[in-house]
């Protein structure tokens, strides 16, 4: 029972329950707080910086496009909280994925948890249908 407890109150601190899915979220809320916080790195169209699949000399990507042509959709959507929430190094760190140097810092001491998902869900409304239908496939079920 303890343990259950645990992970539950880990789960809600970090978002994992309330929020997970990205329906039903303040999309203009997400879009100004992207503009804010994310356009200066990603774009303001969500297009990324150029060569964002080579790395620099210090062997970090740049920003990726967070549009269709990108790769954000590729992920489920506690791993694109994460990534955000705590920096791209310590999200993957978390999941034991370690050597991957990443440009992405955290920004959980400047946005909410409900910014970070309505950000998210920003992004997500940018893409075409199919696309967001491919990412949804990527999270797991809920009960």
């Amino acid at each position: 029972m303890k343990r259950v407890l645990i992970i539950a109150a880990c789960c809600i601190a970090t978002g994992a329950i309330a929020g997970h899915e990205l329906d039903d979220r303040d999309l203009t809320n997400g879009q100004t707080l992207y503009s804010e916080q994310c356009a200066s790195c990603h774009g303001a169209s969500l297009e990324g910086k150029p060569d964002w699949r080579t790395p620099d000399e210090n062997g970090v990507l740049p920003a990726p496009p967070h549009d269709e042509t990108g790769h954000t959709w590729h992920h489920d959507n506690q791993l694109l909280f994460e990534y955000t929430r705590l920096g791209g190094e310590e999200a993957l760190a978390a999941r034991g994925i370690t050597g991957f140097a990443s440009g992405m810092p955290g920004f959980g001491d400047a946005l909410t948890d409900d910014d970070i998902w309505d950000i998210l869900a920003y992004i997500r409304s940018t893409w075409p249908d199919r696309v967001q239908q491919i990412q949804a496939g990527r999270n797991p079920p809920h009960n």
